[in-house]
């Protein structure tokens, strides 16, 4: 049995109100602890600025340098952290309830695989770059991931005897692993450039240049999490397992098919915007439970709140721990991500 699975008899104990009232707790409290992380990380960097010089009215934006890098330079790269951090952390809660494994995570369905094939293609050609232009990249990633999906999807239910998670996870496996084949493949016989903008795309980047990234990725993004709202109880009971869900009036097929739809596509959209950054969607999902509990109707507005915040705060790391020199962001993920993901597995043995 779980750990969630363990702690759920105990949500039937919690009062109406008592619970309303932890919801809205819950959902200020991280929701404050995003938007804080957002309005301080473009003040730190080399170039320290002052936040009332950025919101001085009197002296004109074109004069004024430190609004410059706080609107322009630091600010879009704190939203797009926000964003795919958020996203990440919410997907891999949606996964680790979908699967019933605490170490399942946004890439173990090789939607981020596919993600990235997509991305390599495009800067190792460079074929559609003319057509375009700078959202090439990011248009190819997350059409890579979007045939990903299909494929897991496809494979998942061509037995007609529902959605087997069994498959989903094996064939995510299988994808992940030939997806990364061609993608060594792709980069042996690219040129050393596009080597190297290969390499550090796949290292995780959140330096979007712009505002047009983080819009293009609200649409996708917004979908997976107007589908995430209506997934908390269904997760709780599909958590004991799909027989007892059915039995408590879930339409398990239903729910396991918005599960995965919308964790792949916020997944997807998350990775085209930042590249592959790993170990988010295991790293805090774990985190928001040893703080509210395993009610998802508390881990999954935790875990978007604690995700964003906690991408933005490891890229402030990256773009000043070796300052000049700037590090991909998800070099820190991974350092922080590799012990933890350690520490479950010894936890959960």
């Amino acid at each position: 049995m779980s750990e969630a699975t363990a702690t759920l008899p105990a949500l039937s104990r919690v009062s109406a109100g008592d619970l309303r009232r932890r919801i809205w707790l819950v959902q200020a409290g991280f929701g404050a602890l995003a938007v804080a992380a957002c309005i301080v990380a473009p003040l730190v960097g080399p170039t320290t600025i002052s936040l009332r010089q950025v919101f001085d009215t009197t002296i004109p934006f074109g004069e004024n340098v430190d609004a410059q890098i706080f609107f322009i330079a630091r600010l879009p790269r704190a939203l797009a952290g926000a964003l795919v951090g958020g996203s990440l952390a919410a997907a891999g809660v949606v996964l680790q309830a979908l699967l019933r494994n605490p170490l399942a995570t946004p890439f173990t369905l090789g939607v981020s695989a596919g993600a990235s094939l997509g991305a390599m293609l495009v800067i190792t050609l460079g074929v559609p770059l003319t057509l375009l232009g700078s959202a090439a990249v990011p248009a190819a990633s997350f059409a890579g991931a979007l045939g990903a999906l299909a494929i897991v999807y496809f494979l998942a239910t061509m037995r007609r005897q529902g959605l087997s998670t069994l498959v989903l996870l094996l064939a995510g496996v299988t994808l992940n692993s030939l997806f990364s084949a061609i993608i060594l493949f792709v980069q042996y016989l690219a040129d050393p450039a596009q080597t190297l903008q290969s390499v550090r795309w796949v290292m995780g980047n959140l330096d979007v240049g712009s505002y047009r990234p983080i819009l293009w990725a609200l649409g996708p993004m917004g979908l997976a999490f107007v589908a995430f709202a209506r997934l908390p109880r269904a997760l709780n009971l599909l958590t004991m397992g799909a027989d007892s869900a059915a039995v408590r009036g879930i339409d398990v097929l239903r729910t396991q098919r918005i599960a995965f739809l919308s964790a792949s596509l916020a997944t997807g959209a998350a990775v085209a915007v930042g590249g592959p950054i790993g170990f988010i969607g295991i790293i805090v999902p774990h985190l928001v439970r040893l703080l509210v509990g395993a009610d998802h109707r508390l881990v999954l507005p935790a875990a978007v709140g604690l995700g964003a915040a906690f991408l933005v705060v490891c890229d402030v790391a990256a773009r000043t721990l070796l300052s000049p020199m700037e590090l991909p962001v998800g070099v820190i993920t991974a350092m922080l991500g590799g012990p933890f993901f350690l520490w479950l597995l010894v936890r959960h043995r």
